[in-house]
């Protein structure tokens, strides 16, 4: 590696998780102090401890073109893809139409001045600079299109400052599978396998598990092919994720999104193809050609995460408030987090506390480790949605 200290614009949990990475690579890691939100700050804090990169983590900054294109004015190495293609695929509307040039599937759509009383219901509203479930409305009627459009751009516009919305077919029996890919400098693109994120609250990943189960092989392969294409066509380059809404009733794929960072669920990616994610974000900014080939990429496990959040998942999944009293992780099993005894949690921030991942040879053996480590979990002092997280896991 190039690097001497690599500035972690973030906190929690995937500080931690960069930090680690980084350590053992014998890199210096700073993890980031100043406001998380304000991008001229963070140049700031990075240059201020002489940092020669820069890991944005996920959430905060990882998607902001401008904060990318000012780390690397400063002089900085940005970890993750160019700002270019950040701009590209944050859209989801200009997304789409990269996805359709690509050849890659995509939801049918209406357009917003297309009589609602053709449309097929029902359709799904949702905000095309979004994300995280925020400006996204089901509407089963016609009658209720136009109320469900204002309530989506109010809350597009308080999200993203962007109330720009797409129509498209809403899928009642969906899977939500998603493709980890990679690109190197040097014009490489690869898939690291699949992963299921269908169990969802508020539109949001409760459980994520890899690879994604009861695929046939000609789909798996299909949607690993699309993947790749869509990410080769934008010349993408470091951690990326596909994501792609599988139809349970037809067995037909549509593109839904592409983020541009490492995702949260990462580590099931990671436990499942024996690869250190991070270390392949670092060594791709560093101008470093991926050491691995797409034949290298083998599943050697499965592996399924949950995420503990702060919130009572029978109250609406309202997030929580509180100091942890008592904070009690399992041992068997890797779990990242940055939760001790004695800290105060708050609404301020994203209400997770932290991520277990239970890795077994097959499904069930890791789904019945996920079980047993969640019953080793408390965190007292907050409602937490561990309970809930113990009951699916069961089920």
């Amino acid at each position: 590696m190039t690097f001497q200290r690599v500035y972690i614009a973030n906190r929690g949990e995937i500080a931690r998780r960069v930090a680690r990475t980084c350590d053992r690579l014998g890199i210096e890691s700073v993890a980031g102090t100043a406001d998380f939100l304000d991008p001229t700050a963070q140049v700031a804090a990075a240059l201020a401890c002489g940092a020669d990169a820069l890991h944005p983590g996920y959430g905060f900054l990882s998607e902001n073109a401008g904060f990318a294109r000012a780390v690397a004015e400063a002089g900085i190495t940005w970890i993750g893809p160019t700002p270019e293609v950040i701009e590209r695929m944050g859209r989801k509307d200009a997304a789409r139409e990269i996805a359709i040039a690509a050849q890659v599937p995509v939801v049918p759509s209406y357009g917003l001045d297309d009589d609602p009383a053709t449309f097929a219901y029902p359709v799904l509203v949702k905000a095309a600079a979004g994300g995280g479930g925020k400006g996204m409305r089901v509407v089963r009627s016609d009658s209720e299109l136009a109320e469900a459009i204002a309530a989506a751009k109010r809350e597009a516009a308080s999200a993203f400052g962007d109330d720009t919305m797409l129509i498209e077919k809403y899928v009642e029996r969906g899977r939500h599978i998603e493709v980890q890919v990679l690109g190197d400098t040097h014009g490489e693109v690869l898939h690291l396998l699949t992963r299921e994120c269908s169990a969802q609250r508020r539109h949001q990943k409760v459980i994520e598990e890899a690879p994604a189960p009861y695929l046939s092989d000609d789909v798996r392969d299909r949607i690993h092919a699309a993947a790749v294409d869509l990410a080769r066509s934008v010349g993408y380059t470091n951690a990326g994720t596909v994501e792609f809404l599988l139809d349970a009733e037809s067995g037909e794929f549509y593109f839904l999104e592409m983020n541009t960072r490492l995702q949260v669920e990462h580590p099931v990616t990671e436990e499942v193809t024996a690869l250190d994610l991070v270390e392949l974000q670092l060594a791709v900014a560093a101008g470093l050609r991926l050491p691995l080939a797409q034949a290298d990429v083998v599943p050697v496990a499965h592996a399924i995460e949950a995420r503990v959040y702060a919130e009572d998942a029978y109250a609406g999944f309202l997030p929580q408030a509180g100091t942890a009293s008592t904070v009690v992780w399992p041992t068997a099993v890797r779990v990242d987090h940055d939760l001790a005894p004695g800290q105060v949690v708050s609404t301020a921030f994203d209400p997770m506390l932290g991520k277990v991942i239970a890795v077994g040879p097959h499904r069930e053996a890791a789904r019945r480790r996920l079980v047993d480590a969640l019953d080793e979990t408390a965190v007292l002092g907050l409602t937490t949605n561990t309970g809930f997280l113990r009951e699916l896991a069961a089920g």
